[in-house]
């Protein structure tokens, strides 16, 4: 806000900055006093992940600690159009040539990074992979592996650990070609790389209600139903049943909607959950015998259950 002559209103008002249009507007008549002006005030380019922590900086990017120069070191880019500048295209090619010690980190950080986006997990979760496939790059010794299973069960530990656990199929899915049987294989192998360097952060044990709410978000469940599903699969934990968390999940998800007036399919299940249908048939014939006992009588008395299909 400040003060200027507008010539529509014949006398100094107070006008407006639109610093994104370049324009001073007049508070009361609107009229444009000036369009296209130049912002001179410091221009911020990147800022703390944390919004908690301002700390802008006013070119480049943020520095990365877990690389040998910050990840500040200079870049000659390739030149514009097809012909180029043949100065700038040799400098580039030699720069590329020489002895980069970070150039597999900063390939592989970028692999996380996509895997990461591409999952929705947030910069803490890479944060932590990036950091775990440091540690085991130090020790020289997953050269000859499969990279890409690597770097995904680094992803897969990582989210363990930061308790956003995803299922191995989902982590396959971004792995770029890697099966679960290597990234199984990968994820014990860094597992007892880690422990062999000294103490490492534990590795949390997976729960069905973890993934319960992001499958019922995935199928377009109702609140109430979410909200029967998540005290389900709570008491489900006091049985012996001996099925993966994940297939428990889908199966208390199945009995919750045929109880509810929007049923879901069982293939509609198996495609969010990332379960087959027969998997989750033979963790609802596990349930069954025990859906008085899980189901809220909220959500379903007793006369209700015997709609539920017989296993």
């Amino acid at each position: 806000m400040g003060d200027a002559y507008c010539s529509d209103c014949k006398r100094s008002t107070e006008v407006v900055f639109d610093h994104s249009a370049g324009d001073t507007v007049c508070s009361e008549c609107g009229l444009v006093l000036e369009a296209h002006s130049i912002d001179e005030t410091s221009e911020w380019r990147t800022f703390a992940n944390e919004s908690g922590d301002n700390d802008p900086v006013r070119v480049g990017g943020p520095s990365n600690p877990l690389l040998t120069d910050g990840g500040l070191s200079t870049v000659i880019s390739k030149p514009n159009g097809a012909s180029g500048d043949f100065l700038s295209s040799s400098l580039g090619r030699w720069q590329n040539r020489g002895s980069n010690p970070d150039r597999t980190l900063i390939q592989a950080f970028k692999t996380i990074a996509t895997m990461s986006d591409r999952l929705g997990l947030v910069a803490t979760v890479k944060d932590r992979a990036n950091e775990i496939y440091k540690k085991v790059e130090d020790q020289k010794s997953i050269r000859g592996r499969n990279q890409d299973a690597i770097l995904a069960a680094c992803l897969y530990i990582a989210c363990r650990q930061e308790d956003i656990p995803r299922t191995v199929k989902e982590i396959c899915s971004v792995a770029n070609g890697a099966t679960k049987k290597e990234i199984g294989r990968a994820k014990e192998y860094i597992v007892k790389q880690l422990e062999s360097g000294g103490p490492i952060d534990s590795i949390k044990a997976v729960h069905a209600s973890d993934f319960l709410r992001r499958f019922c978000s995935h199928l377009g469940m109702s609140n109430q139903a979410v909200k029967a599903a998540q005290e389900a699969v709570k008491l489900s934990e006091e049985l012996d049943i001996r099925r993966s968390p994940i297939s428990v999940a889908a199966a208390v998800i199945y009995i919750i909607s045929q109880l509810s007036d929007e049923k879901k399919l069982l293939r509609d299940i198996s495609i969010a959950t990332g379960v087959a249908e027969g998997t989750i048939r033979n963790s609802y014939k596990d349930l069954y015998p025990y859906a008085v006992r899980i189901v809220p009588t909220w959500y379903a008395k007793e006369e209700e259950l015997k709609n539920l299909c017989s296993p």
